[in-house]
């Protein structure tokens, strides 16, 4: 009989959350940012130092030839890698905001099937400094994309846009 894989401790499956909780959960990453909702990224599982997250291969994500574009899987990254920063360090919302500082992909193969997933799992995180690795896989477990990332811990920014209101208690995602 194959071994079932441990699920580690503080780990939260989205969909084994109350219904009210998925939606909440979900909003929370659309809501306030068109980009993640018209590429349809979804979180799937929280834990202490990674997430998860999918994001559709529909047309709104793909480039002129009709593949998937780069710039959309390095959002899908870019957001996996931020919730696991965000997770895994010494992160103080609503006193500090977290800016990307670094994100290296290395696009490896074309997805099979509707649906990939980022996995980011972070490695180090120190006072300011957050380093974080990613893998971007189809349904079938191949490997799309693979990429390194890091994150610095800053003082709040305002935002670029005069008319957003400033939620402070969200990461500079």
């Amino acid at each position: 009989m194959p071994e079932v894989p441990q699920i580690p401790a503080g780990t939260v499956r989205i969909a084994d959350l109350p219904e009210d909780q998925q939606a909440f959960v979900q909003s929370s990453l659309r809501d306030h940012t068109p980009l993640h909702a018209l590429l349809g990224l979804e979180m799937v599982e929280m834990g202490d130092r990674h997430a998860i997250l999918s994001m559709p291969v529909r047309s709104e994500a793909f480039n002129s030839t009709g593949n998937l574009h780069g710039g959309a899987i390095a959002t899908l990254i870019d957001v996996a890698a931020g919730a696991a920063a965000a997770r895994g360090s010494g992160f103080r919302p609503g006193e500090q905001s977290l800016v990307t500082a670094d994100l290296h992909v290395r696009y490896l193969g074309r997805p099979h099937g509707d649906v990939v997933f980022a996995r980011a799992e972070m490695l180090k995180a120190g006072r300011q400094l957050i380093v974080v690795e990613c893998r971007v896989t189809d349904l079938e477990e191949r490997i799309i994309a693979s990429a390194d990332f890091s994150m610095m811990i800053v003082a709040p920014r305002r935002p670029l846009r005069p008319d957003t209101p400033v939620n402070t208690t969200d990461p500079d995602l």
